[in-house]
């Protein structure tokens, strides 16, 4: 009776650490396609087309993901994924990834059970206000109507800054982004607060973007990554590491169109980037030409941020922060060896 117990206990011990370790990547490969929650309402990170078709900073990440996984950017279904919907959506496994401009807080890497990669863009909180009030700063805000998602950094930043700043507000709360926005340009609030990106972003698709301005006031550090569960480090090194490799080939002046021609490149770290010499994929438990792929289909760190939010778009962000470290950002990535 007493071996019995033990078997049991020994199967059960075995079980759950089978549950514990269980792969997201093998899940992903299995399904054929990764499940990528994203925001669905903001032009230039994650938005369809009017062709129905996904585009976006945290549309590509995702994409790249997938050229790491599949080698081929285009196996994956997106789901737009309200503030309050985001983090249960991916603790529940209905997604494989969250690129949905999520800030990384210690609450959110601890309390809620979750792993954040590697930041794909820096970013801060600010307020979007209508020209004709005549507000020149964040301080003239006493008393104002501000709109705000619920559910967010950005809802507790706004709370901390004007108890702060000994001022009053009253927070019109709107749990869908697009309802948000169509909510302050129908005038329902003197303001509206999120990340400075996604603000700008909005105002571009504002009926008169003129007619709105950004105050100077960023309020915080906003840190947005792709996340990941707790408990999968084969899969967070998967998803952490395409972020990087974005950057690192922007670094190593690799991109979409000349990727092929640096398979011949003699530098020795360009070779482990590309498969060329192998060893960097199998680590991952992905092919060697993980990284080739991802470049050579969705293309560098720099090339997205041009092409979605860059000066030539609508948009018009600057690098800024999210410039190359060697260009006096904070985009870094560590060595690929």
């Amino acid at each position: 009776m007493k071996l019995l117990k033990i078997i049991v206990s020994c199967a059960a011990f075995i079980l759950v650490s089978t549950w514990a370790t269980a792969s997201t990547l093998e899940d992903v490969k299995t399904q054929g396609y990764i499940k990528a929650g994203v925001n669905g309402s903001v032009f230039g990170f994650s938005m369809p087309d009017a062709k129905g078709e996904w585009k976006g900073l945290d549309v590509d990440t995702a994409k790249a993901i997938a050229a790491a996984v599949f080698g081929d950017a285009s196996r994956v279904k997106f789901s737009a994924l309200t503030a309050v919907q985001r983090l249960p959506a991916l603790q529940s496994k209905e997604i494989d990834v969250l690129c949905r401009n999520t800030t990384q807080t210690l609450s959110r890497e601890t309390k809620s059970g979750l792993n954040f990669a590697h930041v794909n863009y820096y970013d801060g909180q600010g307020f979007l206000i209508a020209k004709k009030l005549g507000v020149k700063s964040a301080r003239e805000l006493d008393g104002a109507t501000i709109c705000v998602l619920p559910g967010t950094t950005t809802e507790m930043n706004a709370a901390d800054y004007f108890r702060t700043n000994g001022m009053k507000w009253s927070p019109v709360v709107i749990e869908n982004t697009a309802e948000l926005s169509k909510a302050f340009f129908a005038g329902r609030c003197d303001c509206l607060t999120s990340d400075a990106s996604q603000l700008a972003a909005q105002r571009s698709v504002a009926p008169k973007p003129s007619d709105y301005k950004l105050l100077p006031e960023i309020i915080s550090k906003e840190p947005l990554a792709p996340v990941v569960r707790h408990g999968d480090d084969q899969w967070f090194d998967v998803v952490n590491w395409t972020v990087m490799a974005l950057i690192q080939a922007e670094e190593f002046g690799i991109t979409s169109k000349n990727v092929d021609a640096m398979l011949k490149s003699k530098n020795p770290g360009i070779k482990r980037f590309l498969g060329v010499t192998p060893g960097m994929g199998s680590n991952l438990g992905l092919d060697d030409k993980w990284a080739y792929n991802i470049i050579k289909q969705v293309g560098n760190y720099g090339e997205i941020f041009d092409r979605n939010i860059g000066p030539n778009t609508s948009l018009g962000l600057k690098r800024g922060l999210n410039a190359l470290w060697t260009q006096g950002g904070l985009m870094y990535a560590a060595p690929i060896r």
